[in-house]
């Protein structure tokens, strides 16, 4: 028997808004989403609500107070059913997670958020691969799964233990935990002996793709392992085989950690360079060393944006900041005016990427194509700035600005917050569509953060540091993982977690400890010095060999505007310790043949 026609069931689904409050009627809320337009979210008496924390930090429920957060000016993210009816969206609230309140300093932004959240991650990270007792690198694995334990790959890559020596020597820098370097200074010990090939004939350091550490002699994997490199020796490789290495000479002036950066940049000058059109070539031949070799394929007589600015945020910028040398801020001017000569384009927001040796544009090259990674293009501009602050250049200035004004409109998420991860390059009815999804992955909040936040520190403009808190809170607030440890690598547009294939895991070929570190590293000294007028303690640990020119440890914390940051007080051993120089930010080591903790305190310059 028919029972007749039913009412159809309406289309529904799930969405997240970000948004501050503008006022509140019963149970709507209204509010103004990032890019300006108002939103009403309905209440239930099921919602609930908690507040954004930090790893390490208990759940903080909220939902008992929420007429006390739901005023206006309180910044928010909503979750819920969204209703499509008679062309409009109803939002209803499920979960409200609250940022900051009316007028208030986001969390994020108080004194040790970042430091704590570094110490957090290292601590797993440590634990993941060591354990609790003492630290052997013979047992790193390169793959994590999601709560720690290790998979069955065996191969060590070279990168993925710099990467995490990175991690390490940062959170000492910013912590002071011993521990912490110990497991730095040994992992650079274990690349040296382990993943290191140096060639006295070319007077050159080269690093192994990695090791397969299977049954009693480990096997090394000269060439790279991976399918768009695969039997090359990819620039990006050498260059992260560097980042590790070079924050841990910055805290120690290790004279064997300096040797091997400056054979590996000797690599680079030499093999990877340019001379005629500039840059640096992205593979080179492993047989013939050449960049021009056929054995190369698509990667032959290539340049890309990796191969070219890489350099600089690995560690160009801080082997100049350990020793204040005119060669590497010329490797530096050379880089950063490559990319303002040849990556813009008039034609899209979006840099170029991809270049043949003349440096005309690439727009064929395998999964890149004419498509634009978002957070390449956030790189640049704060990097720019680190640039512009110590060699200044209209070009360098107008570039990051430029970057800064354009990518909100196509590189972030209005709705929801935070930042996508490739696009194409060029428009198509009016958008960037995405290329194969709209998930977020950590690494592209980070540049997004980091650009917004550097530009605000070094030019005052708010709107840039609005942009800063808003990725901030983004990040904060759902690539946390408080139930397993350490950040997600991806979450879906509206901030879930995506646990599928390599991005469930939190260590793999892509991710280590850099991109995590260096974000809470950064974003702790600019919100510290250059926000909020703060000081900052960081903590240094020479050897009485340490290998700094003129003995003399430089602790400035970035690349900082001229004349905007100082160093207040040095203690050496716990001490108090006056030989220094306050605006140059050095200390001259005294001479006691032993090793030294050098806790350093920069302060905002006074107006």
């Amino acid at each position: 028997m028919n029972a007749g026609p039913t009412a159809a069931v309406p289309f529904t689904f799930s969405d997240r808004t970000a948004g501050y409050v503008v006022g509140r009627r019963g149970r709507e809320v209204e509010l103004r989403t990032l890019d300006g337009r108002l939103v009403t979210v309905h209440l239930t008496d099921v919602t609930y609500a908690h507040r954004m924390r930090n790893l390490g930090e208990p759940y903080q429920d909220a939902t008992g107070s929420m007429d006390e957060h739901l005023r206006p000016g309180a910044f928010l993210f909503s979750y819920g059913p969204v209703y499509p009816e008679g062309g409009e969206l109803h939002y209803q609230a499920t979960e409200l997670i609250f940022v900051t309140e009316a007028g208030g300093t986001p969390p994020y932004e108080r004194a040790g958020w970042w430091t704590s959240q570094l110490g957090r991650l290292a601590s797993f990270y440590r634990t993941s691969q060591f354990g609790t007792g003492p630290v052997d690198f013979a047992d790193y694995r390169t793959e994590i799964r999601a709560g720690g334990a290790k998979t069955g790959r065996h191969v060590q890559e070279t990168d993925t233990i710099s990467r995490m020596v990175y991690g390490m020597a940062t959170a000492y820098m910013l912590t002071g935990e011993e521990d912490f370097l110990d497991v730095a200074e040994r992992g650079s010990r274990y690349l040296h002996d382990h993943m290191r090939f140096s060639d006295p004939a070319e007077d050159v350091v080269y690093w192994y793709h990695g090791i397969d550490v299977r049954g009693p002699r480990e096997s090394k994997l000269f060439a790279s392992e991976f399918g768009d490199d695969y039997r090359a020796i990819p620039a990006y490789e050498q260059i992260y085989a560097l980042v590790g290495l070079t924050q841990t000479y910055r805290l120690t002036g290790d004279p064997v950690i300096r040797a091997d950066i400056e054979g590996t940049v000797r690599l680079f000058e030499r093999y990877f360079a340019d001379r005629k059109l500039g840059g640096y070539f992205s593979h080179i031949d492993p047989v013939t060393l050449s960049p021009h070799s056929d054995a190369l394929g698509p990667n032959r007589s290539r340049k890309n944006w990796n191969s070219v600015g890489d350099h600089a945020p690995a560690y160009l910028f801080n082997l100049f900041l350990a020793t204040g040398e005119e060669r590497y801020r010329r490797i530096l001017e050379h880089t950063f005016d490559m990319i303002v000569t040849h990556m813009p384009d008039r034609n899209s927001p979006f840099v170029n990427e991809r270049f043949h040796a003349d440096w005309t544009p690439d727009t064929t090259w395998g999964w890149q194509q004419d498509r634009a990674v978002v957070g390449h293009n956030l790189k640049i501009a704060w990097n720019l700035m680190r640039m512009n602050a110590t060699m200044p250049k209209r070009e360098y200035l107008a570039l990051a600005e430029r970057i800064g004004a354009t990518m909100p409109d196509v590189g972030r998420d209005p709705q929801r917050g935070g930042w996508y991860d490739m696009v194409q390059r060029l428009p198509e009815r009016g958008r960037h569509p995405f290329v194969w999804h709209d998930r977020k992955t950590w690494w592209q909040q980070e540049q997004a953060i980091l650009a917004y936040l550097v530009l605000a520190g070094h030019t005052g403009d708010q709107d840039a540091l609005l942009h800063a808190r808003e990725a901030s809170a983004f990040y904060n607030s759902f690539f946390l993982d408080h139930d397993e440890g350490g950040v997600h690598f991806t979450v879906l547009a509206d901030g879930l977690p995506y646990l599928v294939g390599d991005e469930r895991l939190k260590g793999s070929h892509a991710m280590s400890m850099y991109h995590k570190a260096e974000l809470a590293y950064l974003a702790e000294v600019y919100t510290r010095l250059l926000v909020h007028r703060e000081p900052l303690d960081l903590w240094f640990r020479p050897g009485a060999g340490a290998d700094f020119p003129q003995r003399l440890l430089r602790v400035a914390p970035d690349v900082l505007p001229p004349g905007r940051v100082e160093l207040e007080s040095v203690r050496v051993d716990g001490a108090p310790h006056t030989d220094f120089d306050a605006r140059s930010m050095t200390v001259s080591l005294p001479d006691t043949g032993d090793r030294s903790t050098v806790r350093v305190r920069l302060r905002p310059v006074r107006s």
